[in-house]
């Protein structure tokens, strides 16, 4: 889906928009992929190991997905909560293929639950934009903020990969994915920004790190994502968007139900003095990117 002008969208909400017109005007037609799968059903093809197709079993199983009506209804109040089993789980079976992304849309349309089904709509953004953008899988999408100067300090990077950061919510999402290979979406902002924006650390590396991590990794929306978070995308708001990982624990987790789950040694003298100051960190990615931006 492009513009009236044959030129690709690079801004979500008219994207949504318009995503969300031609949905209500076309309904759920039978498309001609669907005749194709059936075709491919039919053909004896070879059965691949998951070993042959490169990848290779884990000691943790994918998380069972959650789309029933309560869920879907309840999403735009629950969403933001990690220590509330609310978001549907969904990733790691849309990535494979084991739900159909068309019963997905269906299901929150009928619900006219808007929340839910953008959340769909911005999977389809993403990959709309690394097939018309493809260098963005390397390069920031806005080229002049690879003219940033990272700092990549391999100990701190070592640090964040193992939630030893010192900041509760961000070490709290780090050892959730090293030991499920799941993260919560609210939290995945906040590490990612804390890893690009408190510590100038590249984009890239944290988005390394996810595609070997996530179940649920999945280029585009892994790329896109990130580059959300470090202000180098394709999101229309500044780079001076830094989020504060003291008030984020205020708004989503204030009895500390998800940090005490995940951080068992938090508030004890067993865990880690803060990495890095906030006011500090702030400060400091405020004028490297203005430098490299200007």
């Amino acid at each position: 889906m492009v513009k009236d002008d044959g030129n690709p969208y690079k801004v979500y909400t008219p994207y949504s928009r318009k995503w969300i017109e031609k949905l209500n005007a076309r309904g759920f037609e039978t498309c001609k992929s669907e005749t194709k799968l059936n075709s491919l059903a039919s053909l004896e093809l070879p059965y691949l190991t998951l070993k042959e197709i490169g990848f290779d079993e884990k000691e943790f199983d994918i998380p069972l997905f959650n789309i029933d009506s309560k869920t879907i209804e309840k999403y735009e109040e629950t969403r933001n909560f990690p220590y509330l089993n609310s978001t549907s789980r969904i990733g790691a079976h849309l990535r494979f293929g084991f739900v159909s992304i068309r019963k997905l849309v269906e299901k929150a349309h009928k619900k006219s639950n808007k929340t839910y089904l953008k959340e769909l709509i911005w999977r389809e953004f993403f990959m709309q934009i690394l097939w018309h953008f493809p260098y963005t899988q390397q390069k920031s999408f806005k080229p002049k903020y690879d003219r940033i100067k990272w700092l990549n300090n391999d100990e701190e990077f070592k640090k964040w990969c193992e939630g030893n950061t010192g900041y509760p919510l961000v070490d709290a999402g780090m050892r959730e994915l090293n030991q499920t290979g799941f993260m919560h979406n609210r939290v995945r902002m906040l590490v990612g920004s804390f890893l690009c924006k408190h510590l100038l650390i590249d984009w890239r590396r944290g988005e390394k790190y996810f595609a070997k991590k996530l179940l649920d990794y999945e280029m585009s929306s892994n790329v896109g994502n990130w580059q959300w978070v470090a202000g180098c995308g394709v999101d229309a708001s500044p780079y001076f968007r830094i989020f504060n990982p003291k008030e984020q624990i205020k708004k989503f987790d204030k009895d500390f139900k998800y940090i005490k789950k995940w951080v068992p040694e938090f508030q004890s003298s067993l865990y880690p003095k803060e990495i890095i100051d906030h006011k500090f960190a702030r400060y400091r990615c405020l004028e490297t990117f203005k430098a490299a931006v200007a």
